[in-house]
Order: structure tokens, then sequence, then C-alpha cells
């Protein structure tokens, strides 16, 4: 492959898909390499599965290409529209666990490196997603939308289809209730203030 693999270039989200609706394969893995490491990110963070994670964007990119040939270029953003999609694909199958029974959901695997610093981060991480797991399903939406994936606030509130103050609201509800369950347990992170 050609190109730079940042797929930084000056063309837009719109222009890419647009282009690729009308048959450009380039844009397409330009769009590729943009887009689908913030959808992987995103849904990972909600889901807490790496493998439905995959899923979830895979999933949410065919229905990009799908209807890439009646994209109507200024009603929204690409961006917007994919994380919207990717929201409601990680909704469906969290409501789906919440039907299964306890014994049906596999144990996660433990991939415990040798190395303390690595496993410090890897309890950080995990304290970190079990506190998002404790987060009210849309209260986790918009922490990880804002803080995680770095969306503003519009953009935010035009994914989850609610007002930006709703945004507003259910971030900063987010943050105190993660702030208060990690609180406790900065000593077992190595999280000392010095």
């Amino acid at each position: 492959m050609d190109m730079a693999l940042d797929a930084s270039g000056e063309e837009t989200d719109e222009d890419l898909l647009a282009a690729y609706g009308r048959g450009d394969a380039r844009a397409a893995r330009i769009l590729t390499l943009r887009l689908t490491p913030r959808v992987l990110s995103f849904a990972a963070r909600l889901l807490g599965d790496a493998v439905e994670a995959e899923d979830v964007a895979q999933e949410a990119m065919l229905r990009l290409w799908r209807m890439a040939p009646d994209w109507r270029t200024g009603e929204a953003k690409v961006s917007t529209w994919l994380f919207r999609v990717a929201s409601n694909l990680c909704t469906d199958r969290l409501r789906r666990r919440r039907s299964q029974g306890l014994d049906s959901v596999p144990e996660p695997e433990d991939d415990t490196p040798g190395a303390e610093a690595r496993l410090l981060t890897e309890a950080r991480a995990r304290a970190l997603q079990e506190a998002l797991d404790g987060l009210p399903e849309r209260q986790r939406q918009a922490v990880i939308l804002r803080h995680l994936e770095g969306l503003a606030n519009p953009e935010i509130a035009e994914i989850m289809e609610i007002s930006t103050e709703a945004v507003e609201s259910l971030t900063a509800r987010g943050k105190r209730a993660l702030k208060a369950g990690l609180t406790a347990r900065r000593g077992e992170l190595g999280l000392h203030d010095d």
C-alpha cells in the first residue's frame, strides 16, 4: 500500500465517503484507516470485551460502506453517524448480555505478563473498565465519547440523540462516580500523593 498509515490527508471523511460511493477503493482504505481504530476503541470501552468490540466495529464499517452511495453530504458528519451506529450496536449487545444467565457468560482470559509495570498498567486499565462498567449505560457512553474518544459535547449529543445540556450532565455525573469509585483504590493501583 502506498498511502501513509496515518490517513490524515486533507480530504474530509464526507469527501472520501462520497468518492467511495462512486467506486473509489482508495477512499475506502483511507476512511478505514482513519475511522476503524476510533470506533474499535469506543466499542471496546463500552462493551469491556475486545472480541465483541471488533465485531461491532466491523459491522459499523460495513453499514457505512452499504450506505455510501446514498450519503447526503452536509446532513451529518460521517464520524457522528458511525459512532451512533456503533453505539446502537453496543447497546443491543449489552441488552442481550443482560438477558443471559451468568453461567453462559465466559470467564475473561487472563493474559498476565511478568513485568511489574505492565501488571500495574493492566490493573489500572481493569479498574477503569470496572468503574466504567459500574456506570449507568448512558453515563458510560457520554464519558467514553467525551473523555476517551475526545468528541465535543454537540457531537456527542447528536450521537446519543439528546441535548448538549444532557451530555454535560451525564459526563459530570459519570466523572464524579468514576472518581468516587477509583479514589478508594489509589493505593492498590500504585497511585500515591507525593
